[in-house]
């Protein structure tokens, strides 16, 4: 066989087998400490039992309040942030590829946000929205008004959470968004000129369907990273008050941080299957609706 067909090969292989041992194998090794008993309190790790072998899933889905609120919320985060990033992306997308003035500046500062540390960004936020002297809480008693527990009511923290994130994430799909109309071909919006369509009707027809494989990406990026969130969540709220802001990722920090090894493998194995399910469907499903030029 000829040289010059041999090393293809050779490259293949070489990237198959480094991403079986970087990706695969410590994936299938930590579901199989989901199996076990693993714990920082022995010394012996022992496997569950064929009788037992499911008890960490089991208590993962079970009606305890810690996890299946850990599900939940990260659910929640997910498809809400993924809903609101989207359209506020392509909101604004759409009207900073008009003809307006300071449209780089304007795109800037909007995009600004998305490229600074999750960390830095909770932190400031948390400051920000703090009930007792925070900024906003505080120029809205200017007003004579009492600003709402943005972070230590149970029920508000996790939109507050919410909230940040979609403003940080924004300005990256609205990126993601412009070089996506761009691409469209003027021909389309000058056929509709002539046809007497108005803005509305252009969107609909044109710019929405010629969007479809931008708004897969962007979906399924916003859903991976909703899914696998952390950061945000950590600096603002550290999954407080209670467990009303807590999600999968912090769970599975705090799971290891007690020597829980095997909930803490059990919640990573349970993410990692949420996230290989919903990317595919996600895919298969958006892709029926794509347009081809």
């Amino acid at each position: 066989m000829p040289a010059r067909r041999i090393y293809p090969i050779y490259f293949l292989f070489g990237t198959l087998v480094l991403y079986g041992v970087l990706y695969l194998l410590p994936g299938i090794i930590g579901i199989g400490y989901s199996f076990t008993d693993w714990s920082a309190y022995s010394d012996k790790i022992n496997f569950l039992g064929f009788g037992h072998m499911f008890d960490n899933y089991i208590k993962a889905f079970s009606v305890d309040e810690r996890y299946l609120g850990y599900l939940g919320n990260t659910l929640l985060f997910t498809f809400v942030t993924t809903i609101a990033k989207n359209a506020l992306g392509l909101a604004l997308a759409v009207l900073l590829t008009k003809r307006i003035k300071l449209l780089n500046f304007h795109r800037s500062v909007i995009y600004i946000p998305a490229v600074l540390s999750a960390i830095v960004v909770g932190l400031t936020f948390r400051s920000v929205l703090n009930p007792a002297d925070g900024l906003l809480n505080t120029f809205l008693r200017n007003f004579g008004i009492e600003g709402p527990q943005w972070l230590t009511d149970p029920k508000l923290a996790i939109w507050s959470v919410m909230a940040v994130d979609t403003w940080k994430g924004m300005g990256y799909i609205m990126t993601i968004f412009i070089a996506g109309i761009m691409s469209i071909s003027s021909t389309y919006y000058e056929a509709a000129d002539l046809d007497g369509a108005g803005a509305w009707q252009k969107f609909k027809s044109i710019t929405l369907p010629m969007l479809m494989p931008t708004i897969t990406v962007t979906t399924v990026l916003n859903v991976i990273y909703g899914l696998r969130v952390f950061d945000t969540v950590y600096a603002l709220t550290n999954g407080g008050p209670g467990y009303a802001t807590e999600v999968l990722y912090t769970g599975i920090y705090k799971e290891f941080g007690y020597g829980r090894y095997a909930m803490g493998t059990t919640l990573s194995s349970i993410m990692f299957v949420f996230m290989v399910i919903v990317g595919y469907l996600l895919i298969r499903a958006m892709n029926r609706n794509e347009v081809e030029e």
